[in-house]
C-alpha cells in the first residue's frame, strides 16, 4: 500500500518539477540574453537567391517592458526606429515625418523585409511569461550539450507561433538553436546560435541566423557589434520624443 501511494504521488509530482525545472532554464537563458539592461549594436544581412541586403542598428532594452531599434544604415533606412513599452509598440518613419502605432496583428509580419517577425525582434511576447515549459530531453549542437525545451503558448497568450523548441547550452545557458511552428505545428524557421565568444562581458552566440523552412536559398544573420549589459540606461530613452531623434 505505502509502495503503491508512493508511485501515485511521484507520477503527480515528476511532471511539476520537470515544468519548473524547464522554466528555470529559460529564465537563465532569457536573463543571459538580456540581463537586467543592455546596449547593443549590430549587423543584420538578409540573404536571397540573387540579392543581399545589409543594415546596423542600435537596440536599447530595460527589462521585459522597454525596447528601442534604431536603423544606422543604409543611409536610406537611417533613423527609422521601433519602440516597445510594454505591450504598445509604435514604428516611426523619418522620411515621412511620422509615428505609426503598430497593432498586434502586425507581430506576424517581417521586421524590415528579413526573415525575423516584428515579434521577433520587437519581443512584444515573452518566452518566461507567455509559455508553458517542458524539457523534451538533450542534444548536442554546435559541439555543446543543449536542454531540448518545448514552449507551449498559453491558453490566454496573444504570441505569434503555436509551439517554439529551444535548444539551451546546460553549462552557459546558451539560445543555440530554436525552432518555431505554426498553429498547425508546421515548422516556419529554424535560428541557430553560432560563433561562441565573449560580448560585453558575457558569453554569448556572436551570430545568429535563421533559416525559413520553405524558402531555400533565403536566411537572415544577425551579428552582434558590440554590447553592454546592466547598464543604466535613462527612462526618457523609451519615449517617443527620444525615438525621433535618437542618433
Amino acid at each position: 500500500m505505502k509502495i503503491s501511494c508512493l508511485i501515485l504521488l511521484l507520477t503527480i509530482v515528476s511532471p511539476l518539477v520537470q515544468a519548473q525545472n524547464a522554466k528555470d532554464i529559460i529564465i537563465k537563458a532569457d536573463e543571459k540574453m538580456r540581463g537586467s539592461s543592455s546596449y547593443i549594436e549590430m549587423k543584420m544581412t538578409i540573404i536571397r537567391p540573387s540579392w543581399k541586403r545589409e543594415m546596423t542598428m542600435k537596440a536599447w532594452e530595460k527589462g521585459l517592458d522597454y525596447s528601442l531599434i534604431l536603423i544606422t544604415e543604409p543611409a536610406r533606412d537611417r533613423g527609422i526606429s521601433y519602440l516597445k513599452i510594454k505591450k504598445e509598440m509604435w514604428n516611426w518613419q523619418p522620411s515621412i515625418d511620422r509615428v505609426v502605432k503598430m497593432p498586434p496583428s502586425m507581430m506576424t509580419q517581417s521586421w524590415m523585409g528579413s526573415d525575423f517577425t516584428n515579434d521577433d525582434f520587437i519581443r512584444q511576447s515573452s518566452v518566461v511569461n507567455d509559455y508553458t515549459h517542458k524539457l523534451l530531453g538533450s542534444e548536442t549542437v554546435e559541439k555543446r550539450d543543449c536542454h531540448i525545451i518545448e514552449l507551449v503558448p498559453n491558453e490566454n497568450s496573444s504570441v505569434v507561433w503555436g509551439k517554439v523548441v529551444l535548444w539551451i547550452d546546460k553549462k552557459e545557458y546558451l539560445q543555440m538553436k530554436a525552432k518555431f511552428h505554426d498553429e498547425d505545428n508546421q515548422l516556419v524557421n529554424t535560428m541557430l546560435g553560432k560563433n561562441v565568444k565573449n560580448i560585453g562581458g558575457r558569453l554569448l552566440p556572436s551570430v545568429m541566423e535563421i533559416i525559413p523552412a520553405d524558402e531555400p536559398g533565403n536566411k537572415t544573420v544577425v551579428e552582434y557589434i558590440s554590447a553592454e549589459f546592466n547598464k543604466k540606461i535613462a527612462d526618457e530613452v523609451f519615449s517617443i520624443q527620444y525615438m525621433k531623434r535618437a542618433k
